[in-house]
């Protein structure tokens, strides 16, 4: 059905596979469409409740495929086309390569990255956008934008300097070195590390489905809370959520949360409602 990826759903987790091994999985024209295509049929159709996003072959990501690189999303300026439009046109087409990775911040429900191998350039900004990140002992991360000559622009320093330390942003940009997953877990860049892909995936799996038994509306109140508290003041972040709670606040999901705990059960919680996006 795509290109890129594999998707299938169970138990309310939606599995995102990228399924380019023979290429890295690196980044193509496809990639780019399919992407939020995917993730909004699973958000705005209330699908499942948590998304993982894993790979196959030797890395999680390689980055930008050089092959597409002068035509991803951008139109092919004529001999008689000014300067200026050129870069008006390499302006908007960032935009939508940003867009399709800013899907999984948008996203109501949780996004958790399992990074195999190489996470490189695109594959960062792939990772940065997710809510969580686990890695394997062989994993890395590398700013690669910057070993060939260029400055990183889908995402990954907006996000970056708010989920590590300044200092630590600072040497992976200037530098373009490959950070290790035991490196990137002492910063908190990844929340664990796993001896293998096969252990990542069983144990991440496992934290999917723990997060997909609880109320699905609590769940996208904290990311939306997380999300917001981030880029705002606290007390903006305080007033926020005392609006979302104002006209989010379901007693009845509160006492089946806690009857299901009491009877020790899985809880029986209404799903999101489906949303019609433009």
């Amino acid at each position: 059905m795509y290109e890129c990826f594999e998707v299938t759903i169970d138990d309310n987790v939606a599995h995102i596979r990228l399924i380019r091994p023979e290429k890295r999985n690196s980044i193509t024209t496809e990639f780019w469409e399919e992407l939020p295509k995917i993730v909004a049929d699973i958000d705005n159709n209330s699908k499942a409740r948590v998304i993982m996003i894993s790979s196959t072959g030797p890395h999680f990501c390689a980055g930008l495929d050089i092959s597409s690189f002068g035509s991803v999303g951008e139109k092919k300026p004529s001999g008689q086309e000014e300067k200026t439009q050129r870069n008006a046109a390499f302006y908007h087409n960032v935009l939508h390569l940003q867009n399709s990775f800013s899907c999984l911040e948008t996203a109501r429900i949780p996004v958790i990255a399992c990074i195999q191998g190489g996470a490189i350039g695109g594959g960062v900004d792939l990772a940065v956008a997710c809510d969580m990140r686990y890695a394997t002992e062989d994993a890395f991360l590398t700013i690669q934008e910057t070993n060939i000559g260029m400055t990183a622009d889908v995402g990954t320093f907006p996000r970056l300097v708010k989920l590590i330390p300044e200092g630590f942003v600072r040497e992976m940009a200037y530098t373009g070195r490959r950070v290790s997953s035991n490196e990137a877990n002492r910063v908190g860049l990844v929340n664990a590390v796993y001896p293998d892909q096969a252990t990542m995936l069983e144990e991440v799996m496992k934290v999917a489905r723990e997060i997909a038994s609880k109320a699905p509306l609590a769940v996208y109140g904290c990311k939306k809370m997380i999300n917001y508290a981030r880029d705002h003041s606290t007390a903006d972040g305080l007033d926020y959520i005392a609006i979302w709670n104002a006209s989010m606040f379901k007693p009845e999901e509160i006492f089946e949360a806690m009857s299901a705990n009491a009877e020790n059960r899985q809880g029986e919680f209404a799903s999101l409602p489906k949303i019609k996006r433009p």
